[in-house]
């Protein structure tokens, strides 16, 4: 039957497409470890993220505060990948109607640590934190339907 669809679908049947074919199969998750996954990374972002707000009025706290909150945003942006996967998670990113949110969310993600630890400036490490939140919740809506 798989050799008829191959055929039918217009790939050559060679060994090389059965080795991909049970590579794909057998990285593939069921549905429940793909929530449980998600929401064990989700939570884990947070965490983290709640975790770096605390560690903030620590004396140079502001580093772990940026480094944590950073990391819990790629945490929770990550945890997406689980539901849909990798790839569709990636397409779905850079459509036209989301890609603004993507780019100033990303560069937000980037700008909070580099202000942090190349440029030394805490006032504008928090205003990209703030901006990240901003850009979080952009990025967020701009999946609900009609909510742009």
């Amino acid at each position: 039957m798989d050799k008829l669809r191959r055929v039918l679908s217009g790939h050559e049947e060679n060994e090389e497409l059965g080795l991909t074919d049970q590579i794909l199969d057998a990285s593939t998750l069921s549905y429940s470890t793909r929530v449980k996954c998600f929401v064990i990374c989700f939570a884990g972002g947070i965490l983290c993220s709640i975790l770096g707000s605390a560690l903030l009025f620590l004396p140079n706290g502001i580093k772990l505060f940026a480094v944590f909150y950073t990391i819990g945003n790629v945490a929770a942006l990550s945890s997406t990948c689980f539901l849909m996967g990798p790839l569709k998670q990636l397409k779905r990113m850079f459509e036209p109607k989301r890609l603004i949110a993507t780019i100033v969310m990303l560069l937000c993600l980037v700008l909070t640590l580099c202000a942090v630890f190349w440029w030394h400036k805490k006032g504008l490490a928090i205003i990209f934190c703030i901006l990240q939140f901003l850009a979080m919740t952009w990025y967020s809506i701009s999946y609900i339907p009609f909510a742009r």
